[in-house]
């Protein structure tokens, strides 16, 4: 039964090398253990036991370590809507607290003002938040991240 363990392992792996969450090798890291405990002669209920155990250890101790280390070694560069706060846009409807539209990064977006605001058309506004679909704007003087606004593309 061993056997099936580590050839889970090594699927696991190859899994993670696409994936690169780490979170799948972590469960190879308990598939190795529960392999280990099966050679050793260890009944199916302990190397599912053992399996749980190192797996959930690794995820709990040893990820987040890996994941701070890793942070530090590379530049995070946000991508997607994440990388939108503090960008600049130009209203394409008169947003208000209630919706809008605004173009921002050649796009048009629905969009609503932080507050009680109403931003004419045509007038440059900040993103300083992205909630699901809807972008939350602001004066274009407003720092959303300590960010200096892109131009926008409109």
């Amino acid at each position: 039964m061993w056997v099936w363990w580590f050839a889970a392992a090594v699927a696991l792996i190859v899994v993670e090398v696409l994936s690169l969450d780490l979170v799948l090798v972590m469960f190879a890291g308990g598939a190795v253990a529960a392999g280990a405990a099966g050679g050793l002669g260890a009944g199916m209920w302990v190397q599912i036991l053992v399996f749980a155990l190192v797996s959930g250890a690794l995820l709990l101790a040893l990820r987040p370590w890996l994941l701070k280390h890793l942070r530090q070694r590379t530049t995070l560069v946000e991508t997607n809507v994440d990388a939108h706060p503090g960008r600049s846009a130009r209203t394409v409807t008169e947003v208000g607290p209630d919706g809008g539209r605004i173009k921002l990064m050649g796009e048009v977006w629905s969009a609503r003002s932080s507050d009680a605001t109403v931003f004419p058309v045509g007038e440059t506004v900040t993103v300083i938040k992205i909630e699901g679909a809807t972008a939350v704007v602001g004066a274009a003087t407003e720092a959303a991240t300590g960010t200096t606004p892109a131009s926008p593309n409109s």
